[in-house]
Formats: structure tokens, C-alpha cells, sequence
């Protein structure tokens, strides 16, 4: 599929390019974790916070993704993709929507490395934003993470 044009994020499978990113983004050192990243959920529904140590870098990487798929995506719409069924006791099982506080410090952490800007509506990839992920993307497709 390499062909003359380059690999792009598209091309290569969800979680071999997030875990990649994840690693990246985890080796730069760009992104500061916020010092209550080891207490916080990452919704209403669950009961517990994440047990990777890692967890911000993945997130990070899945919404850069995410925004690179489909420009102009808020912080809403990131809400009902990380949403899940909440557990509600002897009541039947509802539809809750994910933490915005959480996706949105991460966009902004995504903004000041010069992932994502902010659009009309939403957020944008960068052209360096999307430059990098595409150089992710075509390290994955060759087998080096």
C-alpha cells in the first residue's frame, strides 16, 4: 500500500499508531502530567481510575487521532466516543457520557506541542500536527514502533 504516496494515519490499525504515539509523546517529555493523573477517573460510570501508569499518553494519542480522522471535532463529541453504560444497581443499565474536563486539558496539552488548534467549531490538526502523526504512522507500517 506504500506505493509512491506516503503511509498516513488512516492506513495503519488504531492500536498499533496509539500505542506508538503513546510512547512518543511519553519519550518527549513535552507533556507534563497533571499531578492528579494517578486519582482522577476518567468518567462518571467507572468506579476506579485507570490502571496504566500510562493512561494520559494513550488518551493523548487516541483523541490526536481522533481530530486527525475527523477535523473540527469538540469537546462534546469526544465525550460520547469515550462514553460507556453506567451501572446504576438494580435499575437498568444508561448511556453516560465521558469526562470533558479531562478531554479538554488534553486538547489543550495537544495545542501547546502544536498538535491541534482550535477551529470554528472544535479543534483542527496542525499541519506539523498531522506531519508528525503521518511520521508515526509510516514508522508503524514499517514494523518499528
Amino acid at each position: 500500500r506504500m506505493g509512491r504516496r506516503g503511509v498516513t494515519v488512516r492506513d495503519v490499525s488504531a492500536d498499533a499508531f496509539i500505542k506508538s504515539y503513546a510512547a512518543h509523546l511519553k519519550k518527549s517529555g513535552k507533556i507534563e502530567l497533571p499531578p492528579w493523573h494517578k486519582i482522577v477517573k476518567t468518567a462518571k460510570f467507572k468506579e476506579l481510575s485507570p490502571y496504566d501508569e500510562d493512561w494520559y499518553y494513550v488518551r493523548a494519542a487516541s483523541i490526536a487521532r481522533k481530530v486527525y480522522l475527523r477535523q473540527n471535532t469538540g469537546v462534546g463529541s469526544l465525550r460520547v466516543v469515550y462514553g460507556g453504560s453506567e451501572r446504576r444497581g438494580v435499575a437498568p443499565r444508561r448511556f453516560c457520557k465521558a469526562s470533558g474536563g479531562l478531554i479538554r486539558h488534553i486538547m489543550q496539552d495537544l495545542e501547546s506541542l502544536g498538535v491541534v488548534e482550535k477551529a470554528d467549531k472544535g479543534r483542527k490538526i496542525t499541519s506539523e500536527g498531522q506531519r508528525s502523526l503521518d511520521s508515526i504512522a509510516s514508522k508503524v507500517a514499517r514494523g518499528r514502533s
